[in-house]
């Protein structure tokens, strides 16, 4: 499986960026970000990101490296519905010594925010399963040992609620999604982020199965 780079799309198209089929930079522009409404309560929806598509279920793994310059800063792995469904994974820049490795998942217009406090670094790998309208996110510092950072649901993909007395309930018919990189300057700020080293394949999360 390759990423299909002939029919990407832009969303927020960024004033600066290249792109390849070995590599796609981007250089941020100063006030972007992607929250939707919990906590702080605003509604910002205008981050740059390269999206593909896939219907079928897949793992998508590829190399993130940034030169972070403030703090918010923040570059990795998005899937984007619409402005009130999405997900996005990145490191997001607090100072010198310490980062947050973190995910947001947002439905019906509310995010979420899921973090650990991490070393202050300048790359990661990332890894992104899905199976139907549930998905895993994995990280690596080097490239081969991920490890889990969250199991998540995109309610407005299909529902999937367990019915009474059913334990496995159907998976809901597959849908196409827009998936890719993204990055983002919420502050006063600007940097160059760098994906590259890009794999799509069949799904490596293996199905649950239930004795």
């Amino acid at each position: 499986m390759n990423l299909d780079f002939a029919n990407a799309r832009w969303l927020n198209q960024p004033k600066s960026s290249q792109i390849s089929h070995e590599s796609v930079s981007i250089i941020t522009e100063p006030h972007t970000d992607l929250w939707q409404r919990s906590y702080y309560g605003f509604r910002h929806d205008n981050a740059p990101a390269l999206l593909f598509e896939s219907a079928i279920n897949f793992s998508f793994t590829v190399q993130v490296s940034f030169d972070y310059q403030a703090r918010f800063d923040q570059s990795g792995l998005i899937i984007y519905l619409n402005r009130n469904n999405w997900f996005k994974a990145s490191i997001e820049y607090e100072n010198h010594n310490t980062s947050r490795l973190g995910s947001v998942v947002t439905n019906f217009g509310y995010s979420d925010w899921a973090t650990t406090d991490i070393a202050t670094t300048t790359a990661i790998w990332y890894r992104l399963s899905r199976r139907g309208a549930d998905f895993l996110i994995e990280s690596s510092l080097e490239g081969s040992n991920f490890q889990q950072m969250r199991i998540f649901h995109l309610h407005s993909l299909g529902e999937t609620s367990l019915e009474m007395g059913q334990l496995n309930p159907p998976a809901p018919p597959a849908q196409p999604i827009p998936f890719g990189l993204y990055a983002c300057s919420p502050l006063n700020s600007s940097f160059e982020a760098r994906f590259s080293n890009f794999k799509l394949e069949k799904c490596l999360w293996m199905a649950h199965v239930t004795e």
